[in-house]
């Protein structure tokens, strides 16, 4: 079955919004074994969008596209969709009720531009948007599915979840497809794939790919059979040589984060944990913060950029500074010392680097970074040589760190 993701607005084109619908949608469908094609963005045209369409249907059995379904002028989706299929634009009062009932929740009166949007392509189903204003379409015929979903990426979110993800499985039977993403951090790819590829033999209808980022590199096995069972045996026997081969790498699967994993080995061990940032400016508490429940092993921490706050805050000595500098194994430790007990917690981690992309030297050049664990009375540090670009270096510290201290609960080697 060949997808095809249309994702529509001048604003994609123009590099004013980032296209990730497409990603979200595509990541979803593969969860369920439906495996997209075709990715094009278009313009606020009609031209553009009606010969678009027409190219997709006949080459996709599937197509989904996101935007241009608001009640303004620039939204044309639907006007095209009717052109291509020939239909007309037909009011629906159900939907216009809705509405209005939305925006009365809100104490607002709704303007009556909205009444163009319960003007739907006739015989089209629709699905009823619980975030916003714009309803998903769905016109099914001569074995060709078009879905046109709303361009705001919360409300596209919520349809291709609640509505259109089930809507597509009952089209067609994916069963017998298995998808697994194993997670790793700690391990570049080219060494994951040394250590997986010795007496590695991948079945026929099974693929294993390598997927890196600045957060680790994840694992994707996509296996098929002529059965539900055939497709999870093939996917278990694969599996089972990974985990084999780079089990103490792997930390997760599927959806799992690298916080996540920290928050429960924390609260399993009943432990708790503070950090102490400099180069990455909170992103790490951020991290930590964005896992449900980590107020039970999360106890706080300090930014400390400024050599100042280091001294004032964290104890950090003004004559080790002056001797070795922020950016040195002896400040991390002494920021992990510090922070652990200003908060008196069990672990402290202990982040202080040179981001980038100037404050470099020939010495301490930029992307240098050091990262200190704190536990009992012993603090360990670790000295990392990332690149130049500033956002991947304060990503890759954080999960650097977070992999430091995983293998310390862990006791990993």
């Amino acid at each position: 079955m060949i997808i095809e993701i249309i994702t529509i607005g001048d604003e994609i084109l123009t590099g004013h919004t980032v296209d990730s619908n497409s990603a979200y949608i595509a990541k979803k469908l593969l969860e369920v074994g439906l495996e997209v094609s075709f990715i094009t963005s278009i313009g606020d045209s009609i031209e553009q969008m009606e010969e678009t369409f027409r190219q997709a249907l006949n080459r996709s059995q599937i197509i989904i596209t996101t935007g241009g379904l608001g009640p303004t002028d620039d939204d044309l989706t639907k006007k095209a969709i009717v052109r291509v299929f020939k239909r007309n634009l037909i009011f629906h009062e159900e939907v216009l009720e809705d509405i209005k009932e939305r925006y009365a929740k809100r104490d607002i009166k709704m303007p009556a531009i909205n009444h163009n949007q319960a003007l739907l392509p006739q015989g089209a189903k629709f699905f009823p948007n619980k975030l916003g204003s714009a309803v998903g379409l769905c016109i099914a015929e001569n074995g060709k599915t078009f879905i046109s979903l709303p361009g705001v990426p919360q409300e596209m979110k919520q349809l291709i979840d609640d509505e259109i993800l089930p809507y597509l499985q009952n089209l067609s039977d994916t069963k017998n497809i298995s998808v697994l993403k194993l997670r790793t951090v700690g391990i570049v790819e080219s060494k994951l794939a040394e250590l997986i590829k010795p007496d590695l033999k991948l079945e026929n209808n099974v693929r294993l790919a390598y997927l890196p980022s600045y957060s680790g590199v994840d694992l994707r096995i996509i296996s098929k059979g002529d059965t539900e069972d055939e497709a999870l045996t093939k996917l278990r026997t694969l599996q089972s040589h990974l985990e084999s081969a780079a089990g103490k790498y792997i930390y997760g699967y599927n959806s799992d984060t690298l916080e996540e994993n920290i928050g429960q080995l924390l609260k399993d061990n009943d432990k708790t944990l503070a950090v102490a940032e400099s180069c990455t400016g909170g992103l790490l508490g951020s991290l930590l913060t964005s896992v449900p429940g980590s107020s039970h092993w999360f106890k706080g921490g300090i930014i400390s950029y400024a050599n100042e706050i280091k001294e004032s805050a964290l104890a950090v000595p003004h004559t080790l500074l002056e001797q070795y500098g922020a950016v040195s194994e002896e400040c991390a430790a002494a920021m992990a010392k510090g922070v652990k007990e200003k908060f008196d917690s069990e672990y402290a981690i202990a982040i202080t680097g040179i981001a980038g992309p100037d404050g470099g030297t020939d010495e301490k050049p930029v992307g240098l970074t050091y990262v200190g664990i704190a536990y009992r009375n012993d603090v360990v540090v670790r000295m990392f040589n990332f690149g130049k670009d500033r956002i991947s270096n304060r990503t890759r510290a954080c999960y650097g760190a977070l992999e430091m201290l995983r293998r310390d609960i862990l006791d990993i080697t």
